[in-house]
């Protein structure tokens, strides 16, 4: 098991001052923010360009798009629960407790989205990015006929989706880094 100070346990973590200066400005920015230094930015500057594209990614997707914060949040936890990546689960889940403001929906949506505390239209948006994300190739047009049933427009749609996608991948690279969870955020929005 890896200790309290690990970020990843199979790829040496860089030193955040070798760090170009775009990433150490960044990376200061979310430190200052969260209060410590989510494990997963000093992770994700293995590759300074990847870094730079994964949050660029990451930003547009929390910042522009149709879906409330709380309902990206229900997404990347409903995604990284069906793909095990604990990472996620727990880094999203303290964001999900804190934007919906309940203690224990991450837990729940993590585990089982379908018996979680959630209404109707909540479920039909996480049957839709946990069927892309275990089936994709079976996504039909009903699907999003499902969800614009739901009040979701195309715009929102093609957010869920894109959110369920990009969180598919940061689920892979978590689990191949074996990045760790910062124990701080398991006790945020408790």
């Amino acid at each position: 098991m890896a200790d309290a100070d690990t970020v990843m346990g199979r790829f040496d973590t860089p030193e955040i001052d070798d760090l170009p200066e775009d990433l150490q400005d960044r990376i200061e920015e979310e430190t200052d923010r969260a209060g410590f230094t989510p494990n997963i930015f000093p992770a994700m500057a293995y590759r300074p360009s990847h870094f730079r594209a994964f949050f660029a990614y990451h930003d547009a997707l929390v910042e522009e798009t149709e879906l409330e914060r709380e309902e990206v949040e229900m997404i990347i936890v409903a995604v990284s629960g069906v793909n095990d990546c604990l990472y996620c689960i727990v880094a999203h889940g303290a964001l999900l407790r804190i934007y919906a403001d309940a203690p224990k929906l991450a837990e729940q949506v993590a585990a089982n989205h379908r018996t979680a505390d959630i209404n109707e239209t909540h479920k039909a948006m996480l049957d839709f990015a946990v069927k892309l994300t275990e089936s994709p190739a079976r996504i039909e047009d009903t699907d999003l006929e499902r969800l614009a049933e739901h009040g979701y427009s195309r715009r929102a749609i093609w957010d869920i989706g894109s959110v369920a996608a990009f969180f598919n991948l940061s689920n892979r690279l978590a689990q191949l880094a074996d990045i760790r969870p910062n124990d701080e955020f398991y006790n945020l929005g408790r």
